[in-house]
């Protein structure tokens, strides 16, 4: 794994080329090591698609897809939050367990919010 202090420096292109690659690391990672980010990512792949079909006009099928695609960002930031949290405390406390609940419960509102943006655009 690179370090990343390296390239604290780097400007332009540069450093939206290491960016990117930080990104790509991130995705595969969250690939590789989350079961729940893998069905999120199927459930994406599913309702995208059909969101773009769904939709009639373009507000419509953004918020669906910005619905979804909302679903895999917070599932991205719990699975960092409950990463950190074990790096830093492999222990069980309270603060611990309280962090990942609060991350896991993130992740279920960004559920609801799917679901209500989806029934709000699509009921007649």
């Amino acid at each position: 794994m690179s370090d990343y202090r390296e390239f604290k420096g780097k400007q332009g292109l540069v450093r939206l080329f290491n960016a990117l690659g930080y990104s790509r690391d991130g995705l595969t990672a969250a690939w590789k090591n989350e079961a729940a980010f893998r069905e999120e990512t199927l459930l994406a792949i599913v309702a995208i698609p059909l969101a773009v079909f769904l939709g009639e006009t373009g507000v419509d099928r953004a918020l669906m897809i910005g619905s979804i695609l909302l679903i895999l960002i917070v599932e991205i930031l719990n699975s960092g939050l409950e990463a950190v949290v074990d790096k830093a405390s492999p222990e069980k406390h309270e603060l611990a367990k309280r962090a990942k609940d609060m991350g896991s419960a993130a992740v279920l509102l960004s559920l609801v919010n799917a679901a209500t943006v989806w029934a709000c655009v699509l009921w007649p």
